[in-house]
């Protein structure tokens, strides 16, 4: 929000905010629904005794997340606890953290893919399509409602996939410390999780120079691709 803000175009602020808004209210409680629907799958029903298994938002936002979000791009959401012992479906416990922490990334792709399928409909149905950064529509004019709709839907496919792959990093409180653990001894990991305070702080400046998109980014691109290619019998 802070680039859109500081590039002074009201439409590029407005459309940043209403994708934004799309992912605290709808992004975020799939991909949160997504972790505590694989532990109920699996056995473990804590989550869901504690209403997590739900697309209000409210039960699921983040403080630091939600401002993430906003300023940033980048966000999260409440983590949703996860018993691996309760995960009386699989053998190992370190799998059950495995499995349930991947189901919030591949919420976001395959909300993206939602996302992206229903943009197309849009793109073919009004003759309005982006490519790269123009848009091109019959009557020659980017300013039509068909193209409001489709660069905010672009956009939350973006924004969709870059916080899909972002919480795979691998420190806490983020879906990739808990793959992570699948491969790390648990005290290593412990030891770890005691510096998250110090650890996020760090994280947050990162965030605000911006280095720690680079990866990130373009990872998404890389889904993003994918996704537009998959897609292409719509056009």
């Amino acid at each position: 929000m802070i680039s859109a803000i500081m590039s002074g175009n009201l439409l590029t602020m407005v459309l940043t905010a209403f994708s934004i808004a799309v992912m605290i209210f709808i992004v975020f409680p799939l991909h949160e629904s997504a972790h505590a629907l694989s532990a109920k799958l699996l056995g473990d029903d804590t989550a869901e005794r504690q209403g997590r298994i739900s697309l209000n938002p409210f039960v699921h936002l983040d403080l630091i997340g939600t401002i993430g979000i906003i300023l940033f791009r980048i966000g999260w959401a409440k983590p949703v606890p996860v018993n691996p012992s309760r995960c009386r479906k699989v053998k190992s416990q370190k799998a059950a953290m495995a499995i349930t922490a991947a189901a919030g990334p591949m919420a976001n792709i395959l909300s993206s893919l939602v996302f992206m399928i229903i943009m197309k409909i849009v793109e073919i149905s009004t003759q309005t399509y982006i490519i790269g950064n123009l848009i091109y529509s019959p009557n020659g004019s980017p300013e039509s409602v068909a193209a409001y709709v489709i660069q905010a839907l672009d956009l939350i496919v973006w924004l969709d996939l870059f916080n899909g792959v972002f919480n795979l990093l691998p420190i806490p409180p983020f879906d990739g410390s808990r793959v992570f653990l699948a491969f790390l001894p648990q005290k290593y990991y412990f030891a770890i999780m005691k510096y998250e305070q110090f650890i996020m702080i760090g994280l947050l400046i990162l965030m605000y120079t911006g280095i720690i998109s680079i990866p990130f980014k373009w990872l998404a691109d890389v889904i993003y691709s994918f996704l537009d290619l998959i897609t292409k019998f719509i056009c």
